[in-house]
């Protein structure tokens, strides 16, 4: 065998080999850069899938000749389009038309519910206003003609004299008297000339704190101690030994609320 023969042998080896050879996809296209023909009719067949799965009959495939068969965008013909199983589009059936209640005529009533809030009114000259019903007692003084309707010049006069007759004018009177609590333990507080715990005055060494205790107790507050103590010739006297310390004030009682009040700190 001549040189030029091995070479044409080898060459139809290796074109066999290579026929039998299965086809390794181009990765290079990366995922979705495959022919769109292709991509289409795949498509096509997967919705014809799912819309047989959903009828219980398809609809027959339409014959068409491949010569004369329309191609749909994308280079796919409608006879591949028939064979996957999608034909022509249907036509949804009309609905039938809706007749408007003619004017003047009232809306159905459904229980429990106002047809004038669910349907609606016709205006129309010829639909009169519906009547305001007076529910749970309502006023209608502000509805001009229901009132008047029923009242009149004159029984408005009446009523304005039978309310002129009620009328009543109060005498003032003089103000009631206080009533006497005793001495003016606020007067005192602030002119008092000393603070709370200053001795201003001489007690005698007879007052013992057991004594002032059992003395105190049988006062509601300070303040009536107080009040009681100046009553019986305090500050000067103290005759019930509530003010032990001599600083004018009986049972603890203490003059600064009053005295920053006022500002006098």
């Amino acid at each position: 065998m001549t040189g030029t023969a091995k070479i044409i042998s080898a060459a139809l080896a290796a074109a066999l080999l290579a026929g039998c050879a299965p086809s390794v996809p181009d990765s290079g296209r990366g995922v979705g850069y495959s022919d769109y023909s292709l991509y289409e009719l795949e498509r096509a067949r997967r919705e014809a899938e799912l819309q047989s799965a959903v009828r219980p009959t398809a609809a027959p495939p339409v014959a068409a000749t491949p010569s004369a068969a329309p191609t749909a965008p994308g280079g796919i013909s409608s006879a591949d389009l028939a064979a996957a199983g999608i034909g022509p589009a249907q036509t949804l059936p009309s609905a039938a038309p809706v007749s408007a209640a003619p004017l003047g005529t009232a809306p159905a009533t459904v229980a429990g519910l106002d047809p004038n809030r669910t349907a609606g009114l016709q205006a129309s000259p010829s639909n009169a206003a519906p009547a305001s019903v007076n529910n749970g007692g309502i006023s209608d003084t502000q509805n001009f003609d229901a009132v008047a309707s029923r009242e009149s010049i004159e029984s408005d006069a009446a009523r304005i004299r039978e309310l002129a007759a009620q009328y009543e004018v109060v005498q003032p009177t003089a103000l009631p008297q206080r009533a006497d609590a005793g001495p003016n333990i606020i007067q005192y507080a602030l002119n008092a000339p000393n603070r709370r715990g200053q001795e201003w005055y001489s007690r005698s060494i007879f007052h013992t704190q057991a004594r002032f205790e059992r003395n105190c107790s049988a006062y509601r507050s300070p303040d009536d101690a107080q009040r009681d103590f100046l009553s019986r010739g305090g500050p000067e006297r103290d005759s019930l030994g509530i003010d032990p310390d001599g600083d004018g004030f009986a049972c603890g009682w203490d003059p600064a609320p009053f005295r920053a009040a006022v500002g006098q700190g």
